[in-house]
């Protein structure tokens, strides 16, 4: 697993082993990162459900703001630690060892894109997006990765849908907000 690009391009990171992990696939990842890559630049990310943190890593090398990673899992949320440091983002990052959804009901507003890469199967995304949509800026993004299973709604409060991708075993959906004038 690797950076794929930006200031911290080709540094390797490090993840948890076990049968529970699944980091993103470079595949997946460029593609995510292609489909948003006009919306990095200055913006506030947020890598929930972080894992190894690489999504949030990869906005910060493309020209993201900050990103604030957050991860319940102590040893995840150390190779997150470990990550961020080893790619130079320290002072661009927040670390929050904590449950997400808790997060998300005492988080700041202005989140200009959010990564949702939670466990799979267990609805957690559902539960999450109406708590982050009152969070997110008019012009947020949210990507969420997920089983290729699950089909989430075209709209969820704000959130209209903007595009859907399947890998294999592997989906991703991802939402804009809604821009006021079409309501």
């Amino acid at each position: 697993m690797r950076v794929i690009t930006g200031t911290a391009r080709g540094k390797k990171l490090k993840t948890l082993e076990g049968v529970d992990v699944r980091p993103t696939t470079d595949m997946v990842k460029e593609a995510v990162f292609s489909a948003i890559q006009f919306e990095i630049e200055g913006a506030s990310a947020l890598d929930l459900f972080g894992g190894s943190g690489q999504l949030g890593i990869e906005a910060l090398s493309r020209g993201a703001r900050h990103c604030v990673f957050v991860e319940k899992n102590r040893e995840a949320f150390n190779v997150i630690k470990e990550n961020v440091n080893s790619c130079g983002f320290l002072s661009k990052s927040r670390l929050l060892n904590m449950d997400s959804i808790e997060y998300l009901q005492v988080a700041k507003p202005g989140i200009d894109i959010a990564f949702l890469d939670p466990p799979y199967n267990n609805d957690i995304i559902q539960k999450a997006l109406p708590l982050l949509d009152k969070k997110m800026s008019g012009a947020g993004i949210a990507v969420c990765e997920h089983e290729a299973g699950l089909e989430l709604p075209e709209e969820i409060g704000r959130f209209k849908l903007k595009k859907r991708y399947r890998y294999g075993k592997t989906a991703v959906t991802i939402y804009n907000i809604k821009d006021g004038s079409e309501e």
